[in-house]
């Protein structure tokens, strides 16, 4: 039986760009969308005609490529080369132009205002053709690894540990020099002035690196990735990373606000919250997010934007033999608000010193009020407990 056969490579076939690309193609719609919308207004930076030299490409014509690498998962601008060249589709959308990916990249690094924008531009757009209710938004976040090594990530603590050994190795060479003196050994001399220098030029680096970290007035420094930072990406892991937040419509799961910081959920809500509620346009939604965003401050940026916000409730903590109990964890404790005091759950009044104090952590910050001698109450509280349930056992039945 013969094989099924197909043309000759070398036949002529007439035939063109447009008979290659059906009618429901979505790259006919990125075609679309682009031409009719205002680069400049959005902020892009044009190509302008020069009178002589070579002529430039559009600007028009990077942002789709941009816009089809984005649909089809391609974020290499050397890819997004190639493809120009063997993709049926990126040839239709191109009228066969091959921009080199330096253009291409050069083009993604000079527009971050006008591509945001644009996000917010067919965020409208989807709202105009009934694509995206803006009643229900949930908002959830993934971690992206930076490239950023953690021991190329630094904080105060660690610098000091590093300059510390520094301090102490430099000084053991200074010891083995001296004994080496009497020694007259001088090739072992100059291996340890050797590694003495190296120590001053490490030192040097890491006293760059205090400067740096005071100058930022951040916690951290990275010497790679300088934007990311070590977050807390699951359980107890901590990587270097950043933190990308990510709004969805609930009506067909589409993104309406995104963006990416390097500081962990629990001061991210109020932000993306706020830029969603802009991107769409409206009055109110309701924000459903995970305990991972459970911050009374968060929370309240989000009631004063009129956002109606639904939080899952974190865990109150492990109960152990040495740990809190569950009997006692806080939300078993009556707040008065007249009295300024809080009831325990054995009845005895807990009252604060009525003075204000500040804890400050990184990227946060909370007032407190103490209580004096509140861990001789609670334990007097467990006491009382354990003694009721002594008598309780021993009650003659």
């Amino acid at each position: 039986m013969q094989h099924i056969t197909g043309i000759a490579r070398n036949q002529m076939v007439f035939t063109s760009l447009e008979d290659s690309i059906s009618e429901d193609n979505s790259v006919r719609f990125v075609d679309a969308f682009v031409e009719n919308i205002d680069l400049k207004a959005l902020g892009f930076v044009l190509q302008t005609l020069k009178p002589e030299g070579r002529p430039s490409f559009n600007t028009k014509t990077f942002l789709k490529i941009y816009l089809y690498g984005y649909l089809n998962g391609l974020r290499s601008s050397r890819k997004l080369e190639r493809e120009c060249v063997r993709n049926i589709e990126l040839q239709w959308l191109l009228f066969g132009l091959v921009p080199n990916y330096h253009s291409i990249s050069d083009f993604r690094k000079n527009n971050p205002a006008g591509l945001k924008m644009l996000f917010k531009v067919f965020v409208s757009f989807l709202k105009d053709a009934d694509l995206v209710a803006g009643e229900t938004i949930a908002i959830d976040v993934t971690k992206s690894r930076a490239h950023n090594s953690r021991k190329a990530n630094f904080n105060q603590k660690k610098i000091d540990k590093h300059l510390a050994y520094i301090e102490e190795k430099t000084q053991q060479y200074l010891d083995e020099l001296a004994q080496n003196d009497q020694l007259e050994n001088s090739t072992t001399i100059t291996n340890i002035q050797e590694k003495i220098e190296r120590l001053k030029k490490n030192k040097l680096r890491y006293e760059v690196l205090v400067e740096k970290l005071k100058a930022s007035g951040e916690p951290q420094i990275s010497t790679t990735d300088e934007d990311s930072r070590a977050l807390l990406v699951q359980g107890q892991v901590v990587e270097v990373s950043y933190n990308i937040q990510a709004a969805v419509d609930d009506k067909h799961n589409l993104v309406v606000a995104t963006h990416t910081i390097n500081r962990n959920d629990r001061n991210a809500l109020s932000a993306i919250a706020i830029e969603a509620k802009e991107n769409l346009g409206v009055e109110t939604f309701t924000a459903l997010v995970d305990k991972g965003y459970h911050n009374g401050r968060e929370i309240d940026q989000c009631k004063s934007a009129n956002i109606t916000t639904i939080v899952a409730h974190p865990e109150q903590g492990k109960s152990n033999e040495n740990g809190t109990q569950p009997d006692y964890f806080v939300s078993k404790f009556i707040y008065n608000k007249e009295e300024d005091s809080y009831t325990c759950p054995e009845g005895q009044i807990l009252k604060t010193t009525g003075r204000w104090h500040k804890k400050t952590r990184d990227r946060d910050s909370y007032e407190f009020k103490k209580i004096p001698n509140s861990r001789l109450q609670r334990m007097f509280c467990k006491i009382t407990l354990h003694e009721q349930n002594r008598r309780q056992r021993n009650r003659p039945k």
